[in-house]
């Protein structure tokens, strides 16, 4: 997941969780301002009674019931409010005005309400007054209020989390062209574009300064490889070619017994052995160092054929069935050269570990939009182990065989400088299948 992706979730996750904490704390912030406009309400309606109060309108308002309980009540026509006047014993120490929720019946409907108790004493009697404000309007005032305020929540947190988004892309724009234009597209330390970022940021500024100190650093690293390699072809190639050339006139020396003969063409096969190493790592050095164009177009059923006509001798002395089925005509731009060698390995390597009387099959095609060149033998086969260590310098699969064990070294190389993939299906003493998929779309180095 992108760096971008990862902030914008985190402002998204962090704005929720904030939003989660207003939902929870909601009611009781609703509750506490709506019971304080409730209770003041409440107050001043008590203070209006209690003004305007006396024995004469006492009197009026409280009759004897049947129960003699003496209790006046007054009622809104919507039982949204009531009041309540009871004459009470005088108690001491008791509080004048209390506020209290509590569920009343009012002619047959019970509706919560937000009561106000008042206890006080006219001439030397108590009465209690109550005075009551219905909550069912409030509660779905509540309701409405939580409803709204989640959804506009909401649409905050959406519209914050896309802007958290185009923000942050803003923001690590110049990172992304750094990586893009400095990073991904460099393949080689020459090509690198010193041209500074701009950036609003300092961070990517000091980034982008930082990242073309070190490819001027790796660029000089480079070019002194590059010189070490030219001086080792030639410091040991060249004391190789003196050496041979000295075995090679003791040979012509007619008084060289038997015995000085077989020595002398011995060293020279290890010479012309240590020759075609040194010449094969220069070669994957030189290959992974970039130094090949890779501009020419490249015809493999031409390619196939002259592999087969050089080959033609091997292939005969094993009794193999070479089959070059190549049917697409597949445009592919590359190094010609180091493509003949690609192929040239392959096939000989199938040719080595091929079982006498065996089969060669070269093959293209299409798998999932690519084209793929394909070759298969029917020889020893190869454990997945195997398969693991194929491509490492100097491995081999079996040590009854000849070489160097550079081949496939060299094959990798090169596939890896044409973006080509390799893919390697084997199954014991059955036969083993080598895969070249190329790239969707050409990329040249």
């Amino acid at each position: 997941m992108k760096i971008k992706h990862q902030l914008a979730i985190f402002n998204a996750l962090t704005r929720l969780l904030v939003i989660l904490i207003l939902w929870l704390m909601l009611p009781i912030l609703v509750e506490n301002v709506v019971y304080r406009h409730i209770n003041n309400g409440l107050v001043e309606k008590k203070k209006k009674f209690i003004d305007h109060l006396n024995q004469d309108e006492i009197n009026d308002f409280i009759q004897n019931s049947d129960d003699s309980t003496e209790t006046y009540s007054q009622f809104s026509t919507l039982h949204s409010e009531f009041l309540v006047l009871s004459r009470l014993p005088v108690k001491p120490n008791q509080k004048k005005t209390t506020f209290s929720n509590d569920n009343r019946i009012i002619e047959g409907e019970e509706n919560e309400y937000r009561i106000l108790q008042y206890h006080f004493t006219y001439e030397n009697q108590g009465y209690q007054l109550e005075i009551g404000s219905s909550l069912s309007e409030v509660n779905d005032l509540t309701f409405i209020i939580r409803f709204f305020i989640i959804i506009v929540l909401v649409v905050i947190l959406l519209v914050t989390f896309l802007a958290d988004t185009f923000y942050i892309e803003y923001l690590l724009k110049p990172f992304y062209k750094i990586i893009d234009t400095k990073i991904r597209r460099v393949n080689e330390p020459e090509a690198f574009d010193h041209t500074p970022i701009n950036a609003k940021s300092r961070d990517f500024r000091e980034l982008d300064l930082v990242l073309n100190q070190m490819m001027d650093r790796i660029a000089e690293l480079f070019k002194k490889e590059k010189q070490f390699i030219s001086n080792v072809s030639h410091e040991l190639l060249t004391p190789i070619a003196l050496l041979k050339n000295k075995f090679e006139n003791l040979l012509q020396n007619d008084s060289l017994d038997d015995n000085a003969f077989d020595k002398i063409a011995s060293s020279l096969k290890t010479l012309d052995m240590l020759k075609k190493i040194i010449n094969n790592l220069l070669l994957i050095s030189r290959i992974e160092n970039n130094q090949y164009a890779a501009n020419e177009n490249i015809n493999f059923h031409e390619i196939i054929t002259d592999l087969q006509e050089d080959l033609q001798d091997r292939i005969d002395d094993r009794e193999i069935e070479f089959s070059n089925n190549i049917q697409h005509n597949f445009a592919f731009t590359g190094n010609k050269t180091l493509f003949h060698i690609l192929i040239y390995n392959l096939v000989t390597n199938a040719i080595k570990y091929n079982k006498p009387n065996g089969s060669i099959i070269v093959a293209d095609g299409f798998w999932n939009d690519r084209y793929f060149i394909s070759i298969s033998d029917s020889g020893l086969g190869m454990t997945e182990s195997q398969i693991e260590k194929i491509f490492n310098r100097f491995a081999r699969i079996s040590s009854d065989q000849d070489g160097q064990g550079l081949g496939l070294a060299i094959a990798e190389s090169i596939a890896s400088f044409h973006h080509i993939e390799i893919k390697v299906d084997s199954i014991i003493s059955e036969g083993t299948t080598f895969r070249l998929l190329f790239p969707e779309t050409s990329k040249h180095n």
